[in-house]
């Protein structure tokens, strides 16, 4: 369902929110980390800090952290510079230049039930409750 940039990009910030707040970890080790390429990961951090999920400082010592608390980053935030359904939740995903209730595509009433729920998932869920072992969400 996510894009494999999608999906590296929640990853390193899930990865990121388990890091104590604040403490900055450089790129190479989140790569490590999670086996995922170098270069690709960067772009993806640097597209994380554009949206100010993450903040980067430079340097040694330096890295990526959360830029607040884990529980106020909802999910919507960290996949939207990525995901056209989290960006754009009114755009028709089977490219439909028309496609609303008042002119819907054939998918149209099937696929509204499918993207409000993930779009709740997205924006009632935080990075916090994704990146804890916990089962009381």
């Amino acid at each position: 369902m996510l894009s494999r940039t999608s999906e590296y990009a929640l990853r390193a910030a899930v990865y990121l929110a388990q890091q104590p707040l604040g403490e900055p970890i450089p790129g190479r080790r989140i790569s490590d980390e999670l086996s995922v390429p170098p270069k690709y990961l960067q772009s993806i951090l640097r597209e994380l800090v554009r949206s100010r999920v993450l903040s980067a400082s430079p340097g040694k010592g330096g890295g990526f952290c959360t830029t607040r608390d884990p529980k106020d980053i909802p999910l919507k935030e960290v996949l939207s510079p990525f995901e056209s359904v989290a960006a754009s939740p009114n755009r028709c995903p089977f490219g439909n230049a028309v496609c609303s209730d008042d002119d819907p595509c054939a998918g149209h009433e099937r696929w509204k039930r499918v993207k409000l729920e993930y779009e709740h998932f997205l924006v009632e869920t935080s990075l916090y409750d994704v990146s804890s072992r916990r089962s009381d969400y």
